[in-house]
């Protein structure tokens, strides 16, 4: 039986690690949201107070979505905005203006207007854009209300002063990257830690944690990604971090081997649970090399967030990978099953995609490798 106060600490330790991860996330958006409020009033003063618009409801609107707290391409999504807006508002128009408003015009109505979006980019903000402006044309705010290039003024105002606030209040365009690299490295060391301590005690709850959490860094990976796209976008109209350009090239460069590091340690999960429930024989020096596999990538985590001229830099962190890769020699897998061949292989691969994030070149980094020996499951050739 399960004590209650041992259960007890468990949900009060996940709560805790959760309100922490809300914290985490609200101290990274907090500058965006700050960004989009600021710039749905601004779009909202310009295009009633100065334009003279009595209800520019599309100003502030798209004001918010051009900013978004995402992170993402601005521009991009700004311009994607307005021709919505603009497709959405001309449709329904003429068609409203034409058959008046009822259940099948705007069945109609948002068919035609999504339609034309996707014919014209396919692309999912012009899409949904459309369709809710053509919405909006044909029940809240209906031609009568308003002139359809009034409204797409206010749209065009909205992204103009999103595009204008990203600009002038910008976030880091390297800073945010940097930390969501880093959290997916924390999370990929803490996997690799409960690997080799789930290999060492035979325990397959262990493998199963700590596979689950590699396997739920995608959304993370998807927001490095979004991160870089958006820092790119802010180095390029932002001249308060024009200079900032080559080091988010470097951090842009390290994106893909970061992946790919995570991908390969989900593979060496997995193939360890397979491992330990089939009852494997395993070197302890396997164990030993995840674990020392571990610390270096906390390693390269405190690289990824020291600033230039402090420690660790690139150049310790490889040092120490050089030591993890020393150490992967064949004879740890002599005599051994197949689920530790493919973990021996994945800690050979996940030092040589780490060593890519440290800036070496892929061939490179193969190359520090001790050689492997024949696969004992691979037949030869006749």
């Amino acid at each position: 039986m399960i004590d209650p106060e041992s259960r007890f600490g468990v949900a009060t330790a996940g709560g805790a690690e959760r309100l922490r991860g809300a914290w985490a996330r609200l101290r990274l958006s907090a500058l965006p949201i700050v960004q989009c409020a600021l710039g749905a009033a601004l779009a909202w003063f310009v295009a009633h107070r100065i334009v003279g618009h009595p209800v520019p409801f599309f100003a502030p609107t798209a004001a918010v979505v051009s900013i978004g707290i995402s992170f993402g391409a601005r521009l991009k999504r700004a311009i994607e905005l307005v021709v919505g807006v603009a497709v959405g508002i001309g449709i329904g128009d003429v068609f409203i203006s034409n058959a008046g408003t009822g259940a099948w015009q705007i069945a109609l109505v948002v068919a035609v207007a999504m339609a034309l979006a996707v014919f014209l980019d396919g692309g999912s903000i012009i899409t949904m854009q459309a369709a809710g402006s053509a919405v909006l044309v044909a029940t809240l705010m209906p031609p009568s209300a308003g002139g359809g290039f009034a409204r797409m003024i206010d749209a065009l105002i909205g992204g103009l002063v999103g595009v204008v606030v990203v600009a002038a209040i910008p976030l880091h365009p390297v800073r945010r990257a940097r930390e969501h690299a880093a959290e997916i490295l924390a999370v990929m060391g803490k996997s690799l830690t409960q690997c080799a301590d789930g290999l060492l005690e035979q325990d397959p709850e262990k493998l199963r944690s700590a596979l689950a959490a590699a396997r739920a860094t995608q959304s993370q990976i998807d927001s490095l990604r979004s991160s870089l796209e958006g820092g790119r976008e802010i180095s390029r109209i932002s001249p308060l971090y024009w200079n900032s350009r080559p080091r988010l090239e470097r951090i842009r460069a390290t994106a893909d081997p970061l992946d790919n590091a995570v991908r390969n340690t989900r593979v060496l999960l997995r193939r360890s649970l397979t491992l330990v429930r089939d009852d494997e024989i395993l070197d302890p020096r396997l164990v030993d090399e995840v674990e020392r596999l571990a610390q270096a990538v906390e390693v390269v985590r405190r690289m990824m967030l020291a600033d230039p001229g402090e420690q660790p830099d690139q150049a310790e962190a490889t040092r120490v990978l050089r030591t993890v890769a020393k150490g992967a020699q064949p004879e740890l897998v002599t005599g051994a099953g197949l689920s530790a061949h493919v973990v021996f292989a994945q800690v050979r691969s996940i030092v040589v995609d780490l060593m890519q994030v440290c800036g070496m070149k892929r061939i490179s980094a193969i190359a520090l490798l001790p050689p492997t020996v024949p696969n004992p499951y691979v037949r030869p050739q006749d």
